[in-house]
């Protein structure tokens, strides 16, 4: 990161090279993150360590970060609405969950006038680099995206399972997952998983964008009642929590329109800057791999594996799967 202007009272502006485009940084040693002691403004001031040796995350950090993953990202991002999650003062501050474009938003930087109940609502989209280093300068630490893409919002061409645990214990998530995808299998729908960076794990069917969400929802509320009927005891599509009894949640409510997903790759508001990783199904089987296994720090060299390499781009139609499960039901 190239830093200019800088001062010792924490006002300093900075600027980052994004493709073509230059974008201007504000206050980039603002720690969002944090890892160790700072100063009474936020800055950090002893080199970033904690007593255990884990950096504060600052705001250079979190645009540095989002500026290298691009090439990963952008791809799951472009033609999408998003909603952003806000910390402008990390932490330790509020949150903001922005879904109108904030209002110093470039002209160069796409946008997106969806309808709404009442009226219509303006979303970003984040198509480049230099959008995604922006929205980073905004200090949107999490990227949520629609399922469906800005030019057909009605038709999705993400379906997505969350797999929500009682608590924070992942060997059920994996054991879910593992079932899911057999049951998608036996449905012809390839699958890849992705953790989110906070305690589950979300299952991603590519659709094709023939089917409206009504359908697609109803589809997946279907998969998911198969999926809790062969296994009782540990899953269940209760949307109560006190009917749970402690059993891992099958969640299909994203589905619908104008509802978000944690985008690939984007880091979570958590102690540490987690990360929402896509991951392969041998990793899935692996007892190391948690819900929070990758962070900023080393997520690249994961995305680099090209985890999701072996599902077909390709979106699938719904319409064969759809007769497979009826039989099932």
């Amino acid at each position: 990161m190239s830093a200019t202007g800088a001062d010792s009272a924490g006002t300093e502006e900075g600027s980052v090279r994004a493709g073509r485009r230059t974008v201007r940084i504000h206050r980039p040693r603002k720690v969002l993150f944090p890892g160790s002691a700072r100063s009474t403004d936020g800055e950090r001031t002893d080199g970033g360590r904690t007593d255990g040796g884990r950096a504060d995350v600052t705001k250079a950090d979190l645009v540095e970060y989002y500026r290298s993953v691009a090439r990963h990202m952008l791809p799951e991002l472009r033609g999408r609405p998003l909603m952003l999650e806000r910390h402008p003062d990390g932490l330790d501050g509020p949150r903001f969950m922005q879904k109108n474009i904030p209002g110093n938003y470039p002209d160069w930087a796409r946008r997106a006038e969806m309808a709404k109940k009442g009226g219509t609502v303006t979303h970003p989209v984040c198509d480049d680099t230099a959008t995604l280093v922006f929205l980073a300068d905004q200090a949107s630490v999490t990227f949520h995206r629609w399922l469906s893409r800005a030019d057909r919002p009605d038709h999705p061409d993400r379906l997505v399972f969350d797999l929500d645990p009682a608590r924070d214990d992942f060997e059920p998530v994996r054991a879910a997952a593992l079932l899911l995808r057999e049951l998608l299998d036996e449905l012809a729908l390839p699958a890849s998983a992705m953790t989110t960076g906070s305690k589950g794990l979300h299952v991603i069917v590519r659709l094709d964008r023939r089917t409206a969400f009504d359908e697609v929802r109803a589809f997946a509320m279907d998969v998911a009642r198969v999926l809790a009927a062969r296994d009782p005891d540990r899953l269940t599509t209760e949307q109560r929590t006190d009917a749970r009894a402690g059993r891992l949640y099958l969640d299909v409510q994203r589905n619908a329109y104008a509802q978000t997903a944690v985008a690939p790759y984007s880091v979570r508001p958590k102690e540490g800057a987690p990360v929402a990783t896509p991951i392969s199904w041998d990793q899935v089987k692996d007892p190391a791999v948690t819900a929070r296994r990758w962070t900023v720090t080393d997520v690249l060299e994961q995305a680099r594996t090209r985890p999701w390499s072996d599902v077909p781009a390709r979106g699938r139609s719904l319409a064969p799967a759809r007769r497979r499960l009826d039989a099932l039901l």
